[in-house]
């Protein structure tokens, strides 16, 4: 009879110790809902917008950010930022076309055999963004 008692109160304790997890998980759940809510209720309003992110080492990432109608293309570092490009909507435009075209030449040069090397491409949008910039 106490070892009957004694496991269904092991059990009883389980039982509530489950329920009350599940409870935290819920009301866990319900509040980052209503946080993530509450953020884009905040930034629904502004001009100041990230587009696009890309990690490139551990602390590193390159962002594309939309301030009103500009673009902005920004290096972020652990301790600074720097700015690499202003794009205009038309040049952004631009810019995603020719990204486009490039992939597709690339796709075609990889098939024949003849690929450009990441130093060749990234020299060539450098020429690009610093001749805006000027």
């Amino acid at each position: 009879m106490i070892l009957l008692s004694s496991s269904l109160t092991s059990f009883l304790q389980l039982l509530g110790v489950l329920i009350i997890f599940a409870f935290v998980l819920a009301v866990t759940y319900f509040v980052t809902k209503w946080i993530g809510g509450f953020q884009q209720m905040q930034m629904s309003g502004r001009q100041f917008r990230v587009i696009d992110s890309v990690r490139i080492a551990g602390n590193k990432c390159v962002q594309i950010l939309k301030i009103g109608d500009v673009y902005l293309v920004i290096a972020v570092g652990k301790d600074e930022v720097t700015m690499l490009a202003r794009l205009t909507e038309e040049e952004m435009g631009l810019a995603e076309e020719e990204l486009a075209g490039m992939m597709i030449s690339n796709e075609s040069k990889t098939a024949a055999g003849a690929q450009e090397s990441f130093q060749e491409i990234l020299d060539k949008w450098k020429g690009r963004f610093s001749k805006k910039q000027d």
